[in-house]
């Protein structure tokens, strides 16, 4: 009985050996089957990640969404090829390495500056931080290598135990018996970019025996800033701008409740009106423009004309009224510089969205959904105000940063979220229901008839919005809700 157990203790030992090592093998890739691949080494994944920009995948629609392609005429093949290369110049004017993914090696010997190395193009500039701490060799060789630029150091004096190999070249070697030393020459190394680009980047390389770090190099010219004098009171601050058509009612009495509360500010007036009408005043720039070019149009002419650091869009039948207090956007705007665009509230309705933004893939594009009362968070500091990403048509402005965005005069009839959807990304939005302007009754007068039949476009005009945002903004569904 006793041999028999001792037997048996010993298959059954062999049998979990056995199965250990048969696993073991399998699990590092030794075992031949359809599922045994040898598994990449940390060093491997790790030069194959960086080497990869951000992989995008297709976006899913909103449920209800339209979908934009149904809306092309069938012979679209030429129009998609168009749209397809104008996403890669798009591309090539708006990314760069720096959008790369960099992972930082653990245990490494090198130091480099990980974020905030800059220089101005084609400018010899000292890369900072650059530096070995290893253990005690008889000799110490580090390597340095960019794509777009060159790389400069001092050359040590004769005698002195250091090698450089690739001065003045994109890749530069360094060999020393003394720590000291290598360093020492390392805090020399400058970066020189070979090319005159306004913003782009570079990666460099830095390499010490099995050890490499990749570093970003933002290449960028600086910018003069575009500062506006403030003045001393709301009316160098502020420019109140409108578009009117066939209004000139409602207009008017505009005026006359702007003029009650604020007596010198300016106004700029654009008008596409059929047959036009003179409108004059002091602090008034009445600008007429062609017939009927429609209402951003009307907006980008408004906005050119601005002098002042911030205007307030107002439509041409809002009133003004005791709780609409410019000075009270202002302040708000002053003490979050970073807002570009603040909202308000139209007869007691605080309009205002959020916008939902997939890029998508490179064919189909992305996927876009407006959901209305949406916002991310208050404004810190301003519990009455929340951060959103558009709002009614009543707000005050940063005006050079919406001139960077423009309106799309494309867009004649009925437009406006389509601002802040060319503007995402570059508007910092906020809405306050602290302020408000009033909305004028609706008043019938001769021209309200033909008014009717520019502000209610047909279908056609909805089709060819849907037709402009799948090229233009390279969506392939939208969902307004």
């Amino acid at each position: 009985m006793a041999l028999c157990n001792a037997a048996t203790l010993q298959t059954a030992t062999l049998g979990c050996v056995l199965v250990c090592v048969l696993s073991y093998l399998y699990l590092n890739g030794n075992v031949g089957g359809p599922e045994a691949y040898p598994l990449p080494s940390q060093h491997t994944k790790r030069l194959l990640a960086r080497n990869q920009l951000p992989s995008k995948t297709a976006c899913t629609c909103s449920p209800g969404s339209e979908q934009l392609k149904d809306f092309l005429r069938p012979d679209s093949e030429e129009l998609l090829k168009r749209r397809a290369k104008e996403l890669q110049q798009h591309k090539a004017r708006t990314e760069s390495v720096l959008s790369t993914r960099l992972y930082a090696p653990s245990n490494s010997p090198l130091q480099y500056p990980i974020q905030g190395f800059k220089v101005r193009p084609m400018t010899p500039t000292f890369i900072p931080g650059l530096a070995l701490h290893a253990e005690q060799r008889s000799n110490y060789t580090v390597s340095l290598e960019v794509s777009k630029g060159i790389l400069r150091t001092t050359i040590p004096a004769k005698g002195v135990q250091i090698n450089v190999t690739g001065n003045g070249e994109s890749r530069l070697m360094v060999e020393s018996s003394s720590l000291e030393a290598l360093n020492e020459l390392l805090a020399d190394v400058s970066y020189t970019s070979t090319i005159y680009h306004i913003h782009t980047g570079d990666l460099a390389t830095f390499q010490f025996e099995d050890h490499e770090a990749v570093f970003p190099i933002t290449i960028k010219q600086p910018q003069p800033p575009v500062l506006y004098d403030m003045g001393k009171d709301i009316n160098s601050q502020v420019t109140i701008i409108t578009k009117t058509f066939l209004r000139y009612p409602e207009l008017n009495v505009l005026l006359k409740t702007i003029r009650e509360f604020y007596k010198d500010i300016e106004i700029i007036i654009a008008d596409d009106s059929i047959k036009p009408e003179k409108i004059t005043g002091p602090h008034i720039q009445h600008f007429i423009m062609p017939p009927a070019q429609g209402w951003f149009a009307g907006r980008n002419l408004a906005v050119s004309q601005v002098t002042t650091k911030y205007f307030l869009w107002v439509d041409d039948d809002f009133l003004f009224t005791k709780l609409t207090k410019i000075e009270e956007l202002v302040k708000v705007m002053e003490a979050v510089p970073e807002l570009d665009v603040l909202g308000g509230k139209v007869g007691g309705d605080q309009f205002y969205f959020s916008l939902v933004y997939e890029e998508g893939d490179e064919v189909e594009g992305g996927c876009m959904y407006r959901k209305s009362k949406g916002k991310f968070h208050s404004l810190p500091g301003y519990p009455e105000c929340s951060v959103v990403s558009g709002v009614v048509n009543f707000f005050l402005a940063r005006t050079d940063a919406v001139q960077r965005v423009g309106f799309d005069p494309k867009l004649k009839r009925v437009a406006h979220s389509e601002f802040f959807m060319d503007g995402l990304g570059s508007l910092m939005v906020a809405t306050c229901g602290h302020v408000s302007v009033s909305h004028q009754a609706r008043l019938k007068h001769k021209d309200t008839k033909l008014y009717k039949e520019f502000r209610y476009p047909p279908k056609s005009d909805e089709t060819s919005k849907l037709q402009l945002h799948f090229f233009k903004n390279h969506l392939k569904c939208i969902l307004y809700g």
